[in-house]
């Protein structure tokens, strides 16, 4: 029996292992955890492009924009996380106390842990995508949670849900080991895909930015 490469079976096989082995390389490169950032960025950026029209090479690229992203990913990862990480230990505390007002101020502590964290996702995927200062990419990812709610929601849905699973489900950790994050950045990056392209065409809310080249 002779197997048709340019078939659609031998496609998806060969797209589902390279969704595999970026999986790998992406949970490798995160290790030092200094690198998340970075990686984080390079991750979306190549499923975004996957996400238009399947451009670019999924792994190949990984490394490319690994390196291109590697300080501004950094850089936004820490902007919004140690904000973030900070609110959220202040939220515990205050909710750990009795009354009223504590119990407000660790709600709200909370809540702006989450927006930022929301931000942090998308200043990760904007760094992928665009080729824009630090300055601005920070902003523009402040303001999209605010700009587009609903997908925000989306987004948010994406990790919460997988790890909600994996707690519940603790077997399905080796699906998140195999291909779990991957297939986890390309639903967002779906997600992220018409949020960016909507906002080139009408960028009335956010600083103008440029497209990496790519490729």
């Amino acid at each position: 029996m002779r197997i048709d490469t340019e078939g659609r079976t031998a496609q998806g096989l060969t797209t589902f292992v390279l969704f595999v082995v970026l999986n790998v390389a992406y949970l490798v490169v995160c290790l030092p955890l200094v690198t998340v950032g970075a990686a984080t960025s390079a991750l979306l950026e190549v499923t975004l492009r996957y996400a238009d029209d399947e451009r670019g090479h999924l792994v190949r690229g990984f490394f490319v924009a690994l390196g291109r992203n590697a300080w501004r990913g950094t850089a936004v990862l820490v902007a919004f996380a140690v904000p973030a990480a900070m609110l959220v230990f202040s939220g515990f505390f205050w909710l750990s106390s009795d009354g009223a007002l504590t119990a407000v101020a660790g709600a709200l502590a909370l809540l702006g842990a989450a927006y930022l964290l929301a931000a942090l996702l998308y200043g990760l995927a904007l760094v992928g995508w665009f080729d824009a200062p630090l300055r601005r990419t920070v902003r523009n990812a402040l303001l999209l949670p605010l700009a587009e709610p609903a997908r925000t929601l989306g987004l948010a849905a994406i990790p919460v849900g997988a790890a909600c699973v994996a707690y519940v489900l603790p077997q399905t950790l080796f699906l998140a080991a195999t291909i779990g994050v991957s297939f986890g950045a390309y639903a967002c990056a779906l997600l992220l895909h018409g949020v960016f392209r909507r906002r080139q065409a009408h960028p009335s809310e956010l600083e103008p930015v440029s497209l990496h080249s790519g490729e």
